[in-house]
């Protein structure tokens, strides 16, 4: 039984999707030629030598755009004459693009290219091409091409603007791993298959693993929490000497203990700032320089070491970043706790410059809160040695910044900010680490009062700041922050240069 025309008619139009079957090919083998050297003809070229620096490409256009003249001066194996399109341009071609902008000379191209059975290319009239140059997002050997079937450049645009920026550049790094690893194993294809399945699996695993992360530190902080809290009570209701102790203790420890709370579910809530907010606070307080630095420090160290952790477990630490990182970083840290140490005894000098220093991260957190932070650099940074040195010095002279400054420079130099992030988290725990080892062993006296209250408040607080950190304003809270970390500078300057009048 036979349908009618007009059935038949409908039945082929049904849309079936994309069916565009996606090829990777060696242009480097083929001779490709290019009509068209404008604007379009240009945009078209980039995107062939882009992907195969070694492609032979033969350029013909009656106008030759100036911005193609310089481009190919780089292409040894590009060709161009400025001369009128004529059928043995065809010859010992194996793949044509045109980018005339002239619809009849389009499709006489397109009836010749078909006699010769050769692929045509025509820009903006997908119903002239047999195949389409799509968006193409590259990392290293890792290559990913987007297709919306002709539909909307521009959409394929953007989704290779998105997966270029949140694919890490260590993609590429795997790839080469695993390629070794491919080489060296032995057996039939099934088992080839299933060992290579395994050393892959950790690229989805990094979610599964980090809810687990944090249901493992909720549980531990829970459980230390309860214990601590019986163990408080029993001796509170039983031993007059632990009443004694507590009863002792100096209002400093109970006003660290809630600023370190504080400053830390900040932190949490905006991912930095605990280390200024910190410093700032112990100024205003009438704590010398490197007592507060010193303080700061060792509250760091805990927090930052689960942290960094928990990233080098998720697979979030570039190891050849860290190492740039952290030994430039030690050293500019514990130079600088040395440093600032030396001038205790001149603290009321040192402490107005690092109250400025203090009131610039302050500007700092407050131009981040309004997104006018500096642009991503479209070239990564390379001197990442000396920015670790110099971040190590600063935190330790400051009592803060390392985050701010280190972790901001890299993304804003290109690098990928989950892979800076996780890097930048472990590096912390060792700075922190040698920082305070600096401070204890040059300090003749320690404020453990301010110490002790800034580590407890911020332990308690890290596992509530992480549940909280997806529920508050962020702008808001940084737009505070920044406001009271200036505000408190300033009175610590003022007050300074008042007491030295």
């Amino acid at each position: 039984m036979s349908l009618p025309n007009n059935i038949k008619d409908i039945a082929g139009k049904v849309e079936t999707g994309n069916e565009l079957f996606p090829v990777f090919l060696k242009l480097n083998q083929l001779q490709v030629l290019l009509v068209g050297a404008g604007n379009v003809g240009l945009e078209k070229l980039r995107a062939i030598l882009s992907n195969s620096p070694q492609t032979r490409v033969t350029v013909v256009g009656e106008r030759i755009a100036p911005e193609i003249e310089n481009y190919v001066q780089e292409y040894p194996d590009v060709q161009v004459f400025r001369k009128s399109f004529d059928e043995s341009d065809l010859d010992g071609k194996d793949l044509v693009v045109v980018a005339t902008g002239q619809p009849v000379l389009n499709e006489a191209i397109r009836k010749l290219a078909r006699e010769r059975r050769l692929l045509i290319n025509v820009a903006d009239k997908p119903d002239l091409c047999d195949f389409y140059l799509g968006s193409i997002v590259k990392k290293g050997d890792l290559k990913l091409a987007i297709s919306t079937n002709g539909r909307s450049p521009t959409v394929a645009k953007r989704l290779k603007e998105v997966l270029q920026t949140n694919l890490p550049d260590e993609l590429d790094e795997t790839l080469q791993q695993i390629n070794k690893l491919r080489t060296t194993l032995n057996g039939d294809f099934a088992f080839k298959v299933k060992e290579l399945n395994k050393a892959t699996a950790i690229l989805v695993a990094p979610q599964v693993e980090q809810s687990s992360s944090r249901k493992l530190r909720w549980f531990i902080s829970a459980l230390v929490a309860v214990c601590a809290g019986i163990v408080a009570i029993y001796y509170w209701n039983t031993d007059p000497v632990f009443q004694s102790f507590f009863q002792n203790i100096h209002p400093t420890f109970y006003y660290f203990l809630c600023a370190g709370f504080l400053f830390a579910m900040i932190d949490g809530a905006i991912g930095m700032s605990y280390g200024v907010t910190s410093t700032t606070f112990a100024l205003s307080m009438g704590i010398p320089p490197a007592s507060a630095s010193t303080a700061v420090h060792v509250s760091e160290i805990l927090s930052n070491g689960i942290a960094g952790w928990m990233h080098y477990r998720m697979k979030n630490v570039n190891m050849r970043m860290f190492w740039l990182l952290v030994v430039p970083g030690i050293i500019g840290a514990v130079s600088g706790a040395y440093i600032l140490s030396s001038l205790e005894h001149y603290s009321h000098y040192t402490r107005p410059v690092i109250s400025m220093y203090t009131l610039i991260l302050g500007c700092v957190i407050l131009r981040k809160a309004f997104n006018v932070a500096g642009k991503r650099s479209g070239t990564k940074l390379k001197k990442v040695a000396p920015l670790g040195f110099g971040g190590g010095f600063i935190d330790a002279v400051g009592g803060g910044g390392w985050g701010s400054i280190v972790l901001s420079s890299l993304i804003a130099g290109g690098r990928n900010a989950r892979y800076a992030l996780g890097t930048v988290k472990l590096s912390r725990f060792f700075i922190a680490l040698m920082s305070s080892l600096t401070f204890i062993t040059m300090l003749d006296g320690i404020h453990w009062d301010a110490l002790l209250g800034l580590v407890i408040g911020s332990a308690i607080a890290s596992p509530i700041a992480a549940r909280l950190s997806n529920k508050i304003s962020v702008k808001v809270i940084m737009v505070s922050v920044g406001i009271i970390v200036i505000l408190a500078s300033l009175k610590s300057i003022i007050t300074a240069i008042i007491n030295n009048l």
